[in-house]
């Protein structure tokens, strides 16, 4: 454990070469960073309790990893080049990526928070965003892909999942158009492109045999950390599950709600499964 960073625990079991992460749950805000966003909205962000439902897999062989600190300080779901130029004093030299999160002022350090709150009085010092990049971005990034090579070299395989919940409604700016209530079970696999379809097939049967509607890839293909680590011609398959937070949680109090202890029957369901499905590949 990096204290205030990650959290990493091991297989308690026989190993498998699999492991599932949490890069959105945490909550352990860093001192000195200040918003213009109150930290009751600015924890609306946070994919709470994930790291929970998913805590389960080392008892079935499986590796996890949780980030600690809150996504709207740095977001692990993105790419060094998904800096927002117009927040960094001087422009960002490294180069930035046009695409739609940056735009919306979500990219690696967000902008903005939803619907369209600005976060900062002011641009960002180059050496604050070194600071986050250095301090938290890289070292759990460097530990998550340490873990897959890891298992990677003893297995000849390894199966990542990356864990994340969703807002129940479609916000503003989003793709969809704002207001739309979302599915109960988005599985993202960059179309097709980053795991085994099978993979998908049975994480998308888990949950509907528990009754939960599941969308493949829409409104989310899967970020960055999934085609950052998957090769599936290599043995790497990397799968991105997002989870309706309304199902399991009060999205404004931060709350848990009955429907937690069902969904984690369902994840605790799924890691089973996965890792039933590893050992007999």
């Amino acid at each position: 454990m990096i204290p205030g960073v990650l959290v990493r625990r091991d297989s308690v079991a026989d190993a498998l070469p699999l492991l599932f992460d949490s890069p959105h749950s945490g909550n352990v805000y860093p001192e000195g960073f200040e918003t213009l966003v109150a930290r009751d909205v600015l924890r609306q962000a946070e994919d709470a309790f994930v790291d929970e439902l998913y805590d389960s897999a080392p008892r079935t062989g499986a590796a996890f990893l949780a980030a600690l600190f809150p996504r709207v300080y740095i977001d692990l779901n993105r790419s060094l080049a998904d800096m927002d130029p117009d927040l960094v004093e001087g422009g960002w030299p490294e180069g930035s990526t046009d695409n739609f999160k940056v735009r919306l002022g979500m990219g690696l350090i967000w902008r903005t928070h939803y619907p369209d709150l600005p976060l900062y009085p002011s641009k960002l010092s180059r050496d604050e965003v070194m600071r986050r990049i250095e301090g938290y971005y890289r070292p759990y990034r460097e530990e998550l892909l340490a873990m897959l090579d890891g298992l990677h070299a003893r297995f000849g395989q390894v199966v990542h999942v990356n864990c994340h919940s969703m807002p129940s409604v479609s916000s503003l700016k989003s793709r969809e158009g704002p207001g739309k209530r979302r599915p109960d079970v988005v599985l993202g696999d960059a179309d097709g492109a980053s795991c085994d379809p099978r993979l998908t097939r049975l994480a998308q049967d888990v949950f509907e045999g528990r009754g939960f509607g599941v969308a493949i890839n829409d409104p989310y293909n899967g970020a960055d950390l999934i085609r950052a680590h998957s090769d599936p011609a290599a043995g790497r398959h990397s799968l991105q599950i997002e989870i309706n937070r309304a199902l399991y949680m009060d999205e404004t109090a931060i709350a848990k709600t009955p429907g937690f202890g069902r969904m984690r029957e369902a994840t605790t369901a799924l890691i089973a499964a996965f890792a039933d499905h590893v050992r007999r590949a």
